[in-house]
C-alpha cells in the first residue's frame, strides 16, 4: 500500500509598506498613503519610548477615527514599536532588531504590513535602516515605499519663502551630526536646511553670526502642525533647547530671479569672499518680487 505524504503550501509572504504620513497636519496625508493605511493587515507604530508619543499615530489617527465600524479596519492590528531617541548604534541596532522581528512575524504569516513614518520612508527615516535588515532577512520580501511630504518642503511654506529657484543650489545638513561642516556648507549653498537644531541650537546660531547670516535665518519648529512656531529673529531662541522636529532655513537669494530675466543678485559667499549679512528686510521684500 502506497502511502503519500501531503505538505502544507508555504504560506506566501506579506507585503511591507514604507508609509510616509507628512510633516504634522493631517490633511497633508497623500491619497495613496491612506489608502494603504485602511487596508494594511497590521500598522507598524513608531514611537521614542514605550509610554512617549507617536507623531506618525497622531497624524493618521483622525483619518481612521470614522472607519473603526468599517470593513477596513476590521481586525487590524496596530503594532507600536520602540524606536529610542538616541546616536549610540549599542543602542538603536537592538532596537531596530526587535522591532523588525516583530513585523517579520506578522509577515510569515501573510499579513501586510504598513510602516508609517513622518515626512517620508527615505528622508532620514528609520523605515531606511529596517528596509536594509528586511533585505538581508527575507530577500524574497515585497517592499512598497509611498513617498510622504517632507519636512524640506514644510519649512519653507511655513516661512513663507521660497526654498529655490533659477540657479540656486540647495543642501540639507542634520544639525546633530553635521555641526562641524555646516560654516563650509553655509558658503557653498544658496539654501541650507539645517535639521533636527534642538540641542545644538546655540552652536548653530554662533556659526550662523560668525558667517554674518543671522538676518536671512528663519526657525521652524513642528511646521505645519497645530503647535507650528515660526521665528524670523533667531536672537530670540539664542538661549534655548529648542524641540525636536526643529530646523533652520537659511535663504541668502543672492542667485534668485534668474529665469525671470532679472539681474544676478550676485555670487554666493565662498572661502575667500566677504560674508556680507543680508537683511531680513531685503530678504522678503526680493521674495515677494
Amino acid at each position: 500500500m502506497n502511502t503519500q505524504l501531503t505538505t502544507q503550501p508555504a504560506i506566501p509572504l506579506g507585503t511591507l509598506y514604507g508609509v510616509g504620513v507628512g510633516p504634522g497636519a493631517p490633511d497633508l496625508l497623500t491619497l495613496r498613503a491612506l489608502r494603504v493605511i485602511q487596508e494594511a493587515d497590521v500598522l507598524a507604530i513608531p514611537r521614542p519610548s514605550d509610554f512617549g508619543t507617536s507623531v506618525a499615530w497622531s497624524i493618521v489617527k483622525p483619518h481612521l477615527e470614522g472607519q473603526e465600524k468599517s470593513n477596513l479596519a476590521v481586525g487590524q492590528e496596530r503594532l507600536f514599536l520602540t524606536f529610542p531617541m538616541s546616536k549610540d548604534p549599542d543602542i538603536l541596532v537592538p532596537a531596530w532588531n526587535d522591532a523588525f522581528q516583530a513585523i517579520q512575524s506578522r509577515l510569515r504569516q501573510g499579513l501586510s504590513v504598513a510602516f508609517l513614518t513622518q515626512g517620508d520612508p527615505f528622508v532620514y527615516s528609520t523605515f531606511i535602516y529596517l528596509q536594509e535588515k528586511a533585505r538581508e532577512m527575507e530577500p524574497d520580501l515585497k517592499i512598497e515605499v509611498v513617498p510622504g511630504v517632507t519636512s524640506l518642503s514644510a519649512v519653507p511654506a511655513a516661512a513663507g519663502i521660497p526654498l529655490a529657484d533659477g540657479q540656486e543650489r540647495i543642501a540639507v545638513i542634520p544639525a546633530t551630526y553635521g555641526l562641524e561642516e555646516l560654516r563650509s556648507t553655509l558658503r557653498a549653498f544658496d539654501a541650507i536646511l539645517i535639521m533636527k537644531v534642538s540641542s545644538c541650537i546655540r552652536g548653530v546660531i554662533k556659526v550662523l553670526e560668525e558667517e554674518g547670516l543671522m538676518g536671512c535665518s528663519t526657525y521652524v519648529e513642528r511646521a505645519t502642525s497645530k503647535d507650528q512656531k515660526v521665528l524670523h529673529d533667531l536672537t530670540q531662541i539664542k538661549g534655548d533647547r529648542c524641540v525636536y522636529f526643529s530646523m533652520v532655513f537659511v535663504h541668502k537669494k543672492l542667485r534668485s530671479g534668474v529665469l525671470s530675466g532679472k539681474t544676478s543678485h550676485g555670487q554666493a559667499p565662498t572661502d575667500k569672499s566677504p560674508r556680507t549679512q543680508v537683511p531680513q528686510a531685503q530678504v522678503h521684500q526680493e521674495v515677494a518680487l
